[in-house]
């Protein structure tokens, strides 16, 4: 389908942000000759001129998301127009600029003595800006001197190739071979892969399996070497900035409760036996004396049938969604009215979806909307994101506005989480219920127990390296399949290819980032119990949690929505979910 063909209601409208391409141009000529932050270095000791600072720091912030989200999104709606590509170059050129004036900021403000700093805290000027002055207060302990800093700053290109390098590997060097699909040889690809290995053909499955899996252990060694050079780099920095680990370092900067992490892997670990119950019923349902990793993705329900136009799919997730109340369901239509969703696929548009905040106008979000279930969960999950940029933006000022990585998932998991219970609560048909419940158990099975498992992999691999041991494929390898046996159990065959896994997770290359996905689905899982069993009170927290911004860390907002992470409870609940809903499925499935 040809953009022009697509229905003005189902196309974003970017008009909100600007009128025109003319007028984005000449915002950005504006904007760009106005950039002139170097004026405040070395004055920031002046509550006036600090304050003036941070005002047109602000608003700067605020024009320039606007800018770059419109020629992000112009660049997405056809990624071959290069007037766009352009827009996109010029929008980053100025925001480099923008970085580089401003980069005296934290290191000035930091040098100030304490007294000053804290005085800044009482002071109701200053109110929008606490928690980042009490975050950079925090941090003063792990500032390193000018002279360190100048250097870390100038190996940060060579810092981060690891990143690069694994790229380059997995997009343009991995050597995958064909494979025969149709009667025709085509070549597999990562996407290929995963649409493989969800097949109901064992003998495709087996097959993509193993050319998959011999492409990385062909080149298991250099990206060995690349991953070990990735940790140390980690524990280099660790030390330069004065932490006693490198997982210490992730936590402090996401301002997590290293609580929270602990509980996470410990329960997890506690309830194993429910997944490997899982596993074994995957077998017994599958028929199979033997089960691979290649089977686990294996559909068990079939004959599904579930085809929504997206204007019939977008009001069965906002009746879906009554459970938040008509204030929210409301919002969900005026989403939609107010045209902040791009709907259809059409040539040269991005593949996937997403949602993009733009403070002071409204949330938008890209979709590639097809009459599958999949895709109405989609929607349900980009609405959710976007509600929570809603709320937070309505709520806070610009500089708390913006939510931190940590509770990125939350609201919109607990969209796909609330939506899915009313499916199956509205259902009579056996078959599909079937389904919804095998869905879910496969979607906390892929976000909190496998999430899980490579963050105790990440864990384990960086404490080696600040041991004094060094990462070789060997150590790598049986480190990741011990974990493997451990979380999976005996209903699987543990083969060397899935010991290899390791090597393929790009999340690896953002050291301690994947335990969010867990904690994430977590909070959601909780937050719905609550909203479920506890009707007005729990949504009303749960609308505090949205609208928290970054005001406090992360953790102290979602116990506003009554999960409290640093402590055990919601990681068992999480897990009694898993447990409960196997249970219904496998009385179900009769087994």
């Amino acid at each position: 389908m040809q953009r022009s063909e697509v229905n003005e209601n189902n196309v974003w409208k970017l008009e909100d942000l600007f009128a025109s391409d003319e007028e984005w141009e000449k915002f950005y000529d504006k904007l760009s000759s106005e950039l002139d932050f170097g004026k405040y270095a070395g004055h920031l000791s002046d509550k006036a001129q600090l304050k003036k600072f941070l005002s047109e720091n602000d608003k700067f912030c605020i024009d320039v998301e606007r800018l770059y989200g419109y020629a992000h999104m112009k660049h997405d709606e056809d990624t071959r127009n290069s007037k766009y590509t352009s827009y996109n170059g010029k929008a980053d050129m100025l925001y480099s600029r923008y970085c580089s004036e401003v980069a005296f900021y934290e290191p000035e403000l930091a040098s100030l003595d304490d007294e000053y700093l804290n005085s800044l805290l009482t002071d109701a000027d200053f109110a929008d800006y606490d928690y980042q002055i009490k975050q950079l207060i925090a941090g003063k302990a792990h500032v390193p001197s000018k002279e360190v800093s100048a250097v870390v700053a100038l190996s940060g290109e060579t810092l981060g190739s690891f990143q690069d390098i694994f790229g380059m590997i997995d997009n343009a060097d991995l050597p995958l071979p064909e494979v025969e699909l149709d009667g025709k040889k085509v070549k597999l690809t990562h996407g290929l892969y995963g649409v493989l290995l969800h097949s109901s053909d064992r003998a495709k499955r087996e097959e993509a399996y193993k050319k998959y899996y011999a492409a990385y252990i062909g080149l298991i060694n250099t990206i060995t070497a690349n991953y070990y050079g990735n940790v140390k780099k980690d524990v280099f920095l660790s030390k330069v900035y004065k932490f006693n680990s490198c997982l210490e370092q992730a936590l402090f900067y996401e301002d997590v409760d290293k609580r929270v992490y602990d509980n996470l892997l410990a329960s997890v670990e506690e309830n194993c036996s429910t997944m490997h119950r899982y596993i074994a019923d995957r077998k017994k349902i599958l028929g199979y004396d033997k089960q691979y990793f290649y089977d686990i993705y294996a559909p068990l329900v079939s004959d599904v049938k579930f085809e929504l136009g997206f204007d019939a799919a977008y009001d069965y997730v906002i009746d879906g969604l009554s459970a938040l109340g008509k204030d929210y369901q409301a919002l969900l239509k005026k989403g939609k009215d107010e045209r902040w969703i791009d709907v259809e696929e059409t040539e040269g548009k991005r593949s996937g979806a997403y949602s993009a905040r733009a403070y002071g106008v409204h949330p938008f979000v890209l979709l590639n909307y097809k009459p599958t279930i999949n895709d109405v969960f989609t929607i349900a999950h980009e609405m959710g994101h976007s509600l929570h940029t809603y709320f937070s933006q309505g709520n806070q000022p610009y500089a708390k506005s913006d939510y931190k990585i940590f509770v990125a998932e939350v609201a919109s998991t607990v969209n796909e989480v609330l939506l899915l219970k009313n499916m199956l609560a509205k259902t009579d048909d056996a078959n599909f219920k079937k389904y919804l419940l095998n869905y879910y158990l496969d979607s906390i099975r892929a976000t909190l127990h496998r999430q899980t498992m490579f963050a105790e992999f990440e864990y384990l691999a960086h404490k080696k390296v600040e041991d004094g041991e060094p990462l070789t494929r060997e150590n790598l390898c049986e480190i990741y399949g011990e974990i493997g046996k451990k979380y999976y159990g005996d209903g699987i065959e543990h083969d060397y290819e899935i010991s290899c896994e390791w090597a393929r997770i790009p999340h690896f290359y953002s050291s301690f980032y994947v335990y969010k996905y867990a904690t994430g689905i977590t909070a959601a899982i909780n937050i719905v119990h609550r909203i479920l069993s506890e009707g007005e009170k729990a949504v009303k927290d749960y609308f505090k949690f949205l609208s928290g911004g970054s005001s406090t860390d992360p953790v102290s907002l979602l116990k506003l929505a009554g999960v409290d992470l640093t402590s055990k409870q919601p990681f068992d609940i999480a897990m009694k979910e898993f447990e409960d809903t196997l249970v219904q499925f496998e009385k179900l499935m009769g087994i």
